[in-house]
């Protein structure tokens, strides 16, 4: 499903990933292709090692391939500076973690306006503008508490908060649900979808095929490459349908 707008927000070309380990080469990407438009809700699937976190790497910048291109949000990351990736990505691409990585030291509110820190935006108005995102995550009331003094979900969602300091437009989840009980679980996915029809693009790793047929879109990753929509589990494909 889209928003509209046809035009790619996430473009892989032919992006092959080769590591160097001691017993020789290591092809963890193997030429792949990926175009995701701008609104479009994507789960990646597949088993453990067949390249999917390494496909996530590529998108949001903290990896680069060894061949091949990649843009997102209208940017080619593939020859910018590792400085230049990172303030691109604080500004383009919000990024929440299966372990939440919150700082514990600070608090929910300010880790949710760290982000702005780094790229310097929303100068004087970082705290209105973090109280805001914790309200859009129903949590105001725990703003100045720390991770430790709150629960799972309530820590996946300051994540979510944090991630979308800086108004992104790709927001990107490695298995974001998959550390929380299926109540927490289910309210990270509902707002998910409420962000994509806000206009977000998400694209969510996951290792939950239940969770994964709900979303509109899905791409299998085996052995390195992108299955054929045609040979993606039906199960998966036909509950995005519904």
């Amino acid at each position: 499903m889209t928003n509209g707008n046809d035009k790619p927000v996430i473009l892989l070309e032919n992006v092959e990933k080769v590591y160097k380990t001691k017993a020789g080469p290591l092809r963890v990407l193997k030429g792949v292709n990926l175009s995701i438009n701008a609104g479009e809700f994507v789960a990646i699937v597949g088993p453990s090692g067949s390249g999917k976190s390494t496909l996530i790497n590529m998108i949001t910048g903290i990896d680069r391939p060894t061949s091949g291109e990649v843009f997102v949000a209208g940017q080619r990351l593939t020859h910018l500076s590792e400085n230049a990736v990172a303030k691109w990505r604080g500004k383009n691409v919000g990024v929440v973690f299966q372990f939440f990585q919150l700082l514990p030291t600070l608090t929910v509110l300010e880790n949710v306006m760290m982000p702005m820190h780094y790229v310097g935006t929303y100068k004087g108005q970082r705290r209105q503008r973090a109280m805001e995102l914790l309200e859009l995550v129903d949590l105001p009331d725990v703003a100045h508490k720390y991770p430790s003094q709150i629960s799972g979900g309530q820590q996946q969602r300051a994540a979510i908060a944090r991630a979308l300091a800086n108004d992104p437009p790709v927001i990107v989840g490695d298995e974001p649900t998959g550390n929380l009980d299926m109540v927490s679980a289910g309210l990270i996915f509902a707002l998910f979808e409420d962000l994509v029809s806000q206009g977000k693009t998400i694209v969510m790793v996951t290792h939950d095929r239940d969770l994964a047929g709900q979303i509109p879109r899905v791409e299998e990753v085996r052995d390195g490459q992108l299955v054929p929509a045609d040979q993606i589990d039906e199960r998966l494909v036909a509950r995005a349908q519904d």
